[in-house]
């Protein structure tokens, strides 16, 4: 079935990223599907890995996946020599980071609020994922809707009085800080979105109120983001031995696409912790399928031609 896709692995090969290909031990249920359906497993890719590949095919200096949606993750293309547990010291292999789980161990102790600790609680796996709980969109609203909590209660918003609705948890999704920061939105239409989360009593100071209170959120999440990432990018310059570094990353994600200041603080923040790097950022418009299927066709060539 990729007979057709000669173009794309060849570009595959291009790119220097022919090698990153290993043979997989898949567990057994993988085992039992391909008994029952005759199907054969060739490549396992997540979405971030899948993102850099889509992107790296349109532009060969990607070598950075990045994805800011409901949850995080960044993948990068590492030296094969700084790679303890694979042999060969030549080429370069990419390395899925999982970097949501940064902080487990108290790394983020220092940034973390009281909200970030009632989120942190209140959530399915507490002590975990801290990193991906102060940047993705799957619990920005909370924060906020915690923060408003806490500011109704000491009378600093709508006049005291809470709300049943701002009681229920995940009643503010984090949509609402997109349309809330949006620079065209006036204020009676902030004030419609609150109206709407049962917050009748709102005013024009509680709208202008609620919108800072998004913007400190959501600039927060955005300069972590490009923390961790001028962390990755300086880091793959000091492992080439370069004074500067150009290099594209491959980005996909609602959070990052949607929200009206994100990307830009992201890449302000980048720039200052990382000024020897010039980073390119390059959109997924085809999601992260596109680069599974180019994946796919390299480990099918691997097979065939009987490659390790």
């Amino acid at each position: 079935m990729f007979s057709g896709a000669q173009g794309q692995v060849d570009a595959l090969e291009q790119l220097g990223l022919f090698g990153m290909v290993r043979t997989l031990d898949f567990p057994s249920d993988c085992d039992s599907l391909q008994r029952e359906f005759d199907l054969n497993f060739v490549a396992v890719v997540n979405d971030t890995v899948g993102t850099m590949m889509t992107c790296g095919y349109e532009d060969p200096k990607c070598e950075v996946g990045l994805i800011v949606g409901t949850g995080t993750n960044v993948c990068y293309m590492e030296e094969m020599q700084n790679i303890e547990v694979v042999e060969g010291d030549s080429g370069r292999m990419c390395i899925n980071m999982e970097w949501g789980a940064f902080g487990d161990g108290g790394e983020l102790d220092d940034f973390c609020t009281q909200f970030d600790h009632i989120v942190d609680d209140c959530s399915n796996n507490p002590g975990k994922q801290r990193y991906e709980k102060m940047i993705s969109g799957m619990y920005l609203g909370e924060i906020v809707r915690n923060v408003l909590i806490e500011f109704t209660t000491k009378g600093l918003l709508f006049r005291g009085k809470l709300s049943e609705r701002l009681k229920t948890r995940g009643i503010f999704e984090t949509k609402f800080l997109s349309q809330i920061e949006s620079d065209r939105l006036a204020m009676r239409q902030i004030r419609s979105i609150l109206q709407h989360l049962g917050l009748t009593s709102s005013t024009c100071d509680d709208s202008v109120l609620v919108k800072e209170v998004c913007s400190v959120v959501s600039r927060r999440a955005a300069q972590l983001c490009g923390a961790g990432l001028a962390a990755v990018v300086d880091k793959i310059r000091e492992n080439r031995n370069l004074n500067q570094l150009s290099i594209t990353v491959g980005v996909d994600g609602t959070l990052y696409k949607t929200h009206p200041h994100f990307s830009s603080i992201m890449q302000e923040t980048l720039q200052d912790l990382a000024p020897q790097c010039q980073v390119t950022f390059h959109k997924s418009e085809d999601g992260s399928g596109k680069g599974a299927a180019l994946i796919t066709a390299v480990a099918c060539r691997v097979k065939s031609e009987g490659q390790h």
